[in-house]
């Protein structure tokens, strides 16, 4: 049986643990309301400007763009998958669906493929077992911008159309709600026709006049549109591990005050059993003499 003073010692040490997780449960709280609202002003642009890419695709011959032109595929084709995990961790398992994720798709893949690891976690878990690693960003999510995103997506274009890959996937966490987050696995790359002309049925018999030639127009909007998609896979990545960590640090907070409870009522008998056997012992010397 411990002895007070070690129940006394578990007790505060629980208590500031208690006070740390409460502490980190409302900053990422604060941090993600910043980011849920990068998120919802994200989506509508990355939706709009994928119902214009649609529009102008279907106007425009796809085999003269690279990013737009289907690739065979064959058991030796070579993907490129970029894994988005967080930097930190204390966050459930948050990293370690992504990396269950990015784990079975390799796995499952027919063709080589190689990674591209966004995030500290997903660095440290692949780069240990001996993965193909193309590149590396870690340290983006503290101070995350567009810059960070065309950077990542600049490598991807360039992996593309040079032929050293012949489709790039991207694994990141969704943010659907703070409760939930979902493991997403989205081609990127070459851009899917099948995805272009589904995405403007809602504007079929509709023409339109561009100026410039919707070629050229093309020829800007496509790479502008892989940013995009990158840029919002890392804010959908960034809000899901605020609302994961924010989650996990409530539940510790919970099951630290149950431990407090626990450990004070045990606490409590342990004293009112040693009260007892004094008494016991002053009242049975008593007798004795």
């Amino acid at each position: 049986m411990p002895s007070l003073i070690d129940l006394r010692r578990r007790i505060r040490a629980v208590k500031n643990t208690q006070q740390i997780t409460k502490a980190m449960k409302m900053v990422a709280a604060s941090k993600l309301r910043r980011s849920q609202e990068r998120i919802m002003n994200a989506r509508p642009y990355a939706v709009q400007m994928q119902r214009v890419l649609a529009s102008v695709a279907t106007r425009v011959d796809p085999s003269i763009h690279p990013l737009l032109a289907p690739r065979e595929r064959r058991p030796d084709s070579r993907t490129l998958a970029i894994v988005v995990t967080g930097d930190k961790g204390l966050c459930g398992s948050f990293n370690t669906n992504a990396i269950k994720a990015a784990g079975a798709f390799v796995l499952g893949n027919a063709g080589p493929c190689s990674l591209g690891l966004v995030g500290r976690k997903g660095r440290d878990f692949f780069g240990r077992r001996g993965f193909s690693v193309l590149f590396e960003q870690v340290g983006i999510f503290q101070k995350l911008g567009y810059d960070h995103a065309r950077t990542i997506a600049q490598i991807a274009v360039d992996a593309f159309v040079d032929g050293r890959v012949d489709r790039v996937v991207l694994i990141y966490n969704e943010f659907k709600s703070v409760m939930t987050q979902r493991v997403v696995v989205d081609e990127l790359l070459p851009i899917g026709r099948r995805e272009v002309e589904g995405a403007v049925l809602s504007d079929a018999g509709v023409d339109y006049l561009y100026e410039p030639a919707p070629q050229d127009i093309f020829n800007q909007l496509l790479p502008r549109y892989v940013d995009v998609q990158v840029y919002r896979a890392l804010l959908e990545s960034n809000a899901a591990f605020f609302a994961a960590q924010m989650t996990a640090m409530d539940t510790a907070s919970k099951n630290s005050a149950d431990m407090i409870d626990s450990l004070t009522l045990y606490m409590n008998k342990v004293r009112q059993a040693a009260i007892t056997r004094e008494i016991i012992e002053v009242v049975s010397g008593a007798q004795a003499l």
